[in-house]
């Protein structure tokens, strides 16, 4: 690794909080006012509330990049990366110099969905806090998968404000290297890539072994998943999806019909421009069991089928929760169409028939993919029920607001809300004592994410790689 590199990652800051939508736009304005020779600011379009999506673009090398944070509104640890990567970018000629590329920086993509993800930023991050104020919204308004599909059946083209601008800015810079800032919640350190890069992966691993974080190496995040290596995949698309859902699932399944969502940003440049992307997924939270290749107490498929049985009781919950206030949600409560969409459509038909007939699944399971299946499935569904809760406040508030009187409607809603307020409570208290969890300091996890970055972005310069 070149100096310039080992300075720039020795570096990062020790930052204790991740930044707002506000903080991370004044930071862009300010950085194109102190390096005015090397740093623009242009708008490329605005979000469905009607803020507006900065881009930065630093330097005048050869290939464009472009790196965009955000892509979900609860992952800012990109944010962060961004917000440290391009200072010094715009600062230091040797730092532009060594990776030769002109680069596209849009800090915080889901600006909308990252307010609501406020009350969490600053902490204290514990999974109550996090899951008590997480949002992460419905498919067909997630900014990264309202891309234009048409495959087989499938035809989506409803794409949001925010997907077309960054459509618009892919089409007019065509881009060399992609970098999807996304994270995990919990876990450890994993990939996604456009195109195997298997000179690369063992780089990859000591950026985390060297901040001591661990892999993942429990299940995959899907059950398509193609592993190039472990912890390192193949980008995931929609297309996969489909054909898993038409392999797997029941007969006389309108697999198109499942489907409320179009494809994904890299798949729109990967097939056009032939750029190359990368995710490195991190966590905020991590359990070493998440490492632990020694055999469990079960088989692969006695862990997943318990997943799923946890995982469709809690759905029933929610959804039984719902009955009680949803006649009263507005038709855009960003909560509500979240739980909605969570809770419908599982598959879990199709993970049950491939599960009965994959032999990979008899197998004794690790700790890890164990750790993963009983515990790690159950603190994201914890999510869902701080969003349940969110979905009721959502409404008093507007009525309070608004000055609306409707003394059976409040009952409704703080009746729903105080539900899920003791049942959010029960299942992280019993996380708490289940798992023993680390807080993985941001400082590292921007040092992995960078290094990640700067390793991919500078071979795919240097070997003229591109996706097929």
């Amino acid at each position: 690794m070149s100096q310039v590199f080992t300075e720039l990652l020795q570096n990062v800051p020790d930052y204790k909080e991740f930044l707002t939508v506000n903080e991370l736009d004044a930071s862009s304005r300010r950085l194109a006012v102190q390096y005015p020779d090397v740093v623009s600011l242009f708008e490329i379009g605005k979000t469905r509330a009607g803020h507006p999506l900065l881009c930065l673009k630093i330097g005048s090398g050869s290939k464009n990049a472009l790196m965009f944070g955000c892509p979900h509104p609860n992952e800012p640890i990109g944010t962060m990366m961004l917000e440290y990567f391009s200072e010094n970018l715009a600062k230091s000629k040797a730092l532009r110099d060594e990776l030769d590329y002109t680069w596209y920086i849009v800090k915080a993509w889901d600006a909308d969905g990252l307010r609501l993800n406020e009350n969490w930023l600053k902490g204290p991050y514990t999974l109550y806090n996090y899951s008590r104020n997480f949002f992460r919204p419905a498919g067909f308004q997630q900014v990264d998968w309202t891309f234009p599909v048409d495959y087989k059946e499938l035809h989506f083209h409803d794409s949001i404000p925010e997907t077309r601008a960054m459509m618009a800015l892919i089409d007019q810079i065509k881009p060399s290297f992609i970098y999807s800032l996304h994270n995990a919640g919990f876990g450890g350190v994993y990939w996604y890539m456009s195109t195997p890069l298997p000179e690369l992966y063992e780089g990859l691993y000591k950026s985390a072994h060297k901040a001591n974080v661990p892999l993942n190496l429990g299940e995959p995040e899907t059950p398509y998943c193609v592993a190039y290596a472990p912890a390192v995949y193949q980008s995931l698309e929609i297309e996969q999806e489909y054909d898993y859902m038409e392999k797997y699932a029941p007969p006389g399944t309108d697999i198109a019909a499942t489907f409320k969502v179009g494809n994904c940003s890299e798949s729109y440049a990967r097939t056009r421009y032939g750029s190359v992307t990368l995710l490195t997924e991190l966590p905020y939270f991590f359990d070493k069991r998440i490492m632990d290749l020694s055999a469990g107490t079960m088989t692969r498929k006695e862990a997943v089928m318990r997943k799923l049985e946890a995982s469709e009781a809690s759905n029933r919950y929610v959804l039984d929760t719902l009955t009680i206030s949803k006649k009263y949600y507005s038709a855009m409560n960003p909560f509500w169409l979240a739980l909605k969409a969570a809770t419908a459509n599982q598959n879990n038909d199709a993970t049950r028939n491939m599960v009965n007939t994959n032999p990979d699944f008899c197998k004794i399971a690790t700790v890890a993919e164990e750790f993963d299946n009983l515990l790690i499935s159950r603190f994201y569904k914890s999510l869902g029920y701080g969003m349940l809760i969110r979905a009721n406040e959502y409404e008093l508030e507007t009525m309070e607001r608004s000055g609306e009187v409707n003394e059976e409607k409040i009952a409704a809603l703080k009746k729903a809300r105080d539900i899920a307020i003791v049942h959010h409570k029960e299942l992280t208290d019993q996380l708490e004592e289940a798992i023993d969890y680390e807080v993985v300091p941001i400082r590292k996890l921007v040092s992995i994410q960078l290094e990640c970055g700067l390793l991919v972005s500078k071979y795919i310069h240097e070997h003229n790689i591109q996706a097929q």
